[in-house]
């Protein structure tokens, strides 16, 4: 072994380290980032547990809420000469952006990632933005509880999801993640405390969604939950043709008797269609632990009741579900790790699996970035329901990336950047591209342009952790700012903080 290990130093020396981490990637993943992400987990977990056995996150919660305050009238006090932002270093966000403006901007330290409370009385969880899925649900689902929208990855955070947005295969029946929500705390660029909700400030509750931390630095929210099942009955249906694809889909979706409902489009012609329920029952022949490290990656095992074209029925914990595509970030791992699903891979080293997020953006390099960011697409587009064809063909004709997620949300007529065009809620599905495009004409730029100028035509929107190519005019046409900018300027936030435009937009980037 020790041998081994001087002949790939003596190997990472000759060819350079650069080369090691673009040429052969798998290598410094698995010697390096998947023990490290190991470690961190650990640390976190362990770090959550004490603290809730404690009890002692409330108590440190209003200290913490004071240092904010106080960094953020000592930058008054300094004159506000630069706006402000979350401390926070952008690699440790899981969205691939790479944000600039950290480094020109007053960084206020926000250390607050703890889950405050659980009321089962009003129904709700109250916990700070650094608190992430994977905490929330492993201590909500131990006692019996879950919350309605439960998005996929383990380390996406609360404030991530509240003041950008969350989605998951529930969400037809819930909506997104900020309709989940029932209260927001927040420090404002005056340094005071607010809280609001519906009916508290309630122009401020509806507008922090989608904000971006532009409107203010949220230090808690309220989310509901709802009591919880062992198990989801969980039905696969292949079906083929891009017409029955879409209707089959929709009428899933539309469905309130399904609590989940999921498509996997395989290619144009070949999907999918997965709809669930919560039970407590389960029949033992038919139950599957699909998060176990062993097991084969998700989206793979779907795709094998495609190609037996066998409908199924399996009962899968509820855990298990709500973080199957965790393992394999969807779909992206196969190209870190093009041998990732092989059974011996998974049986030796699945249980180190997957690497942070955190840690592939801090190591990738300027170079991996570029190659990225040219040769690759992370993108979900919000599409009307009734849209559902003409923008699978429009994927499919500007990028040609497979498999194409499909998850359906309710869209509320509610105040704030994202609404449906009409005065009545409406259905709408999340198409979600994650791969290297197969086009022979994709360029980053011009081809997602090609794709936003659609999703802007059919009054759809443009998730915002994505590279975002659009011109200013533009970005206002596809959101409603109307009541954003009325807190702005109430606010005072036009000194303090980023327009969220200038914050996410490649154009406005520096």
């Amino acid at each position: 072994m020790s041998v081994r290990l001087v002949l790939f130093l003596v190997w990472i020396q000759v060819k350079g380290l650069e080369y090691v981490i673009i040429h052969q990637r798998w290598i410094f993943v698995c010697l390096f980032l998947l023990p490290l992400s190991v470690i961190f987990d650990v640390y976190y977990y362990l770090r959550a547990w004490i603290i809730f056995k404690m009890c002692s996150a409330p108590k440190q919660h209003d200290q913490r809420v004071g240092d904010i305050q106080r960094q953020v009238r000592e930058w008054k006090k300094e004159g506000g000469k630069k706006h402000m932002c979350t401390g926070r270093p952008g690699w440790l966000t899981v969205s691939l952006r790479v944000g600039k403006y950290k480094k020109t901007n007053k960084n206020i330290m926000i250390h607050m990632m703890d889950i405050l409370e659980v009321d089962t009385k009003r129904q709700v969880v109250r916990v700070e933005p650094l608190a992430n899925m994977g905490q929330v649900t492993a201590l909500l689902n131990s006692i019996g509880w879950t919350l309605p929208v439960v998005p996929e990855l383990d380390d996406l955070t609360v404030g991530g999801l509240a003041m950008g947005t969350g989605i998951e295969s529930s969400s037809h029946i819930f909506g997104l993640f900020q309709h989940i929500c029932v209260a927001f705390e927040l420090v404002l660029a005056d340094g005071s405390l607010v809280r609001c909700t519906e009916k508290e400030n309630s122009d401020l509750f509806y507008a922090v969604p989608w904000s971006c931390g532009t409107l203010g630095f949220l230090v808690a929210a309220e989310i509901r939950i709802i009591p919880a099942r062992k198990w989801v009955k969980l039905r696969y249906e292949p079906v083929r043709g891009l017409d029955a694809i879409c209707k089959k889909f929709a009428e899933e979706s539309a469905n309130k008797e399904n609590q989940f409902v999921e498509g996997l489009q395989y290619s144009r012609d070949e999907a999918v269609i997965m709809t669930g329920i919560m039970t407590d029952h389960a029949e033992t022949e038919k139950t599957n632990c699909i998060g176990y490290y062993y097991k084969p990656w998700f989206f793979r095992h779907v795709e094998g009741f495609l190609k037996q074209n066998r409908v199924a029925v399996e009962y899968i914990p509820l855990r298990h579900y709500y973080h199957r595509h965790t393992r394999s970030i969807f779909w992206e791992l196969q190209d870190i790790i093009p041998f990732g699903n092989n059974p011996l891979f998974r049986y030796v080293f699945g249980w180190m699996v997957p690497p942070k997020i955190s840690l592939l953006k801090l190591t990738q390099g300027e170079t991996i970035r570029k190659l990225y960011e040219q040769h690759h697409v992370v993108q979900d587009m919000l599409v009307p329901m009734k849209h559902i064809k003409t923008s699978i063909l429009r994927f499919h004709e500007d990028i040609h990336v497979y498999p194409l997620w499909l998850c359906p949300f309710m869209l509320p007529n509610q105040p704030g950047m994202v609404h449906p065009k009409g005065d009545e809620d409406e259905l709408y599905v999340d198409i979600g591209a994650y791969g290297e495009p197969k086009v022979k004409h994709f360029e980053a730029r011009s081809s997602t342009r090609q794709l936003e100028n659609f999703v802007r035509d059919v009054h759809g929107f443009q998730m915002l952790y994505a590279d975002v190519y659009m011109e200013r005019q533009e970005f206002w046409e596809m959101f409603d700012g109307t009541l954003y900018h009325k807190l702005r300027k109430q606010l005072n936030c036009e000194d303090a903080f980023p327009e969220v435009y200038d914050k996410i937009c490649k154009s406005a980037r520096h």
